[in-house]
């Protein structure tokens, strides 16, 4: 049977290992750059970045409740040197 994050439908694994998350999740300096001219906040910044690195990982945009603590934590933690500090209590807002 096939996998759920091979589907049409795809999902994000219930288990994301630390190579995943620098492979597929480290936003560019041309990323952190594009998100710091698109967006007029961080928090902002760090929604368009986390919108971003989930379509390019799963080929769609995710709901944000959908992408993992994991996830959010990482990319915010990879985007500090542009100043995305805040973050929502509990989700990433836009």
């Amino acid at each position: 049977m096939t996998s759920i994050e091979r589907t049409a439908y795809p999902r994000f694994k219930r288990l994301i290992t630390a190579r995943e998350l620098h492979v597929f999740f480290t936003p560019s300096e041309e990323e952190r750059a594009w998100a710091g001219e698109a967006a007029d906040s961080d928090e902002r910044q760090l929604a368009l970045l986390l919108a971003l690195k989930s379509y390019q990982r799963m080929g769609c945009f995710p709901k944000a409740y959908d992408v993992p603590e994991q996830v959010v934590e990482f990319v915010r933690r990879a985007a500090k040197s542009t100043g995305l500090v805040r973050m929502a209590a509990s989700r990433w807002v836009a």
